[in-house]
């Protein structure tokens, strides 16, 4: 049994005109990426491994979250999680996770993080900004993922505030 937490970078300014990728978070997002750290480490949830989207919001949003759950490796950027497909984030799955990593935590965008939901589970969901959601997926090898449908949805949670 692997556990895999799906998390949509935290909430992103349209401020500015700059290209896509740079926009960074807004002051929503900074407040809620941390809160989304602590809720890990409340859960006792803090990954083995966390790997993120070269995006300026996902990656400060990896970071923040990071921070707060009291993460202490290396916060792996791969930029094929950037607006991914959910068989690219699944490639990027099995290529980058060893057996050692019991809990992976990807950060990426929609609508491809809502997709790869629906594949693994059956289940379509909503994902806002900041969302988390918890899978058990029923293998014992990343390379395994890709096959993977069913899989419970242990918990999905948002960030609390205005």
């Amino acid at each position: 049994m692997k556990t895999l937490l799906i998390l949509r970078h935290a909430k992103s300014s349209w401020a500015t005109s700059m290209h896509d990728r740079q926009r960074p978070l807004n002051a929503r997002g900074e407040r809620d990426a941390p809160q989304m750290g602590d809720l890990l480490r409340d859960e006792d949830l803090i990954p083995d491994v966390i790997i993120t989207s070269d995006a300026v919001r996902a990656h400060t949003t990896a970071l923040a979250v990071a921070e707060a759950a009291g993460y202490a490796r290396e916060v792996i950027v791969d930029p094929r999680l950037y607006l991914a497909s959910p068989q690219n984030i699944l490639a990027v799955l099995e290529e980058v996770l060893d057996a050692d990593v019991s809990t992976a935590l990807i950060v990426g965008h929609n609508p491809g993080l809502e997709e790869l939901v629906e594949q693994l589970t059956g289940e379509r969901h909503d994902l806002p900004t900041a969302a988390l959601v918890q899978l058990a997926l029923p293998i014992d090898a990343w390379t395994e993922i890709e096959g993977t449908t069913g899989a419970p949805i242990v918990n999905l949670w948002g960030p609390t505030g205005p």
